[in-house]
């Protein structure tokens, strides 16, 4: 249910001369890497000055860096020292684990346990002492409580494999680590998902995830995030607030659904007690999938929905 990482970015960090500007008072980077930038750059290289206007309220804004292939240590790297430098924190994705996205849209990932462990240990090696904010395998927690089948062994490997990236990473002095929860839509025995993220390390973790790629309002995932934090012991959590403007179509339209919006920008100023952030976990613009109404595959950059969300779902 989440798009996998599109890898649309040039290899060196980004086809203009200048990157973009950092916004005052923001703690999190903005990057040259992102699809909206780039296609930010060829607007403006074309003379669409007008949908170029409009796209830089997504490119400007710091949004995530997925991480999902053999590439992802270089990036991380490249990445982490940019914002080092910029006196900003990035915010990556790691989405490889084993059986990704359950076949659908996404499917991939590592192709073993081994594999994955030597990738996650890869990332956090790059990322040495530098600061970051990692958001730790988008639904794999989630599939292991609905109908995907990732059940018995595989589930128990799959949280062993988790709990292991939660403690590579925080063996990063200065990195904070968040496991994804899922959304308020999927999984409803709230408990079943505190005790499979207490399994998957959550304990060691900073916190978890609510509402990747997903369009629920703020204030409905709050109050989810708030519910398995009061049964995780008090722990914090972020909201994904890409594109929650309109908040959802319906319950089920999870897949490009028309008329959506941007969400409240990327912050550490959420005046909400247990919310450490609203980040753009998901890249505004980036599809979701192939779902059946010729949309690009999961993670292509579709500027047309792109400059829908930008015009407040219009």
């Amino acid at each position: 249910m989440v798009p996998a990482p599109s890898g649309s970015a040039a290899p060196g960090g980004g086809s203009s001369g200048s990157g973009p500007a950092q916004l005052p008072g923001q703690t999190f980077y903005v990057s040259d890497r992102t699809s909206a930038f780039q296609q930010l750059v060829t607007l403006r290289g074309q003379g669409r000055t007008a949908e170029a206007d409009t796209l830089a309220r997504i490119a400007a804004q710091p949004s995530s860096q997925w991480l999902g292939d053999q590439a992802a240590r270089g990036i991380v790297e490249q990445v982490s020292r940019r914002a080092a430098e910029a006196d900003r924190t990035p915010v990556f994705v790691a989405y490889n684990i084993p059986h990704r996205d359950c076949g659908q849209y996404s499917a991939g990932g590592a192709t073993d346990a081994a594999s994955y462990r030597s990738w996650i240990t890869g990332v956090a090696e790059a990322l040495g002492d530098r600061k970051a904010w990692v958001v730790l395998e988008p639904d794999a927690v989630a599939h292991t409580l609905d109908t995907c089948g990732v059940k018995g062994a595989d589930a128990a490997e799959r949280y062993g494999l988790l709990a292991f990236a939660v403690q590579e990473l925080k063996k990063r002095p200065q990195v904070r680590v968040y496991l994804d929860a899922g959304n308020p839509g999927w999984v409803q025995d709230r408990s079943a998902m505190a005790e499979a993220l207490s399994k998957s390390g959550v304990a060691v973790a900073d916190g978890f995830t609510v509402n990747v790629s997903n369009f629920y309002s703020t204030d409905r995932n709050a109050a989810y995030g708030t519910e398995l934090s009061a049964a995780l012991g008090g722990k914090h959590f972020v909201i994904d607030t890409s594109r929650n403007g309109n908040g959802p179509l319906s319950g089920e339209a999870w897949c490009n659904p028309p008329g959506r919006a941007l969400g409240e920008p990327p912050t550490v100023d959420t005046g909400r007690p247990g919310v450490d952030a609203y980040l753009w976990i998901k890249n505004p613009g980036e599809s979701d999938g192939e779902c059946g109404r010729g949309e690009p595959r999961a993670g292509e950059f579709w500027l047309p929905y792109a400059l829908g969300l930008a015009r407040g779902g219009a």
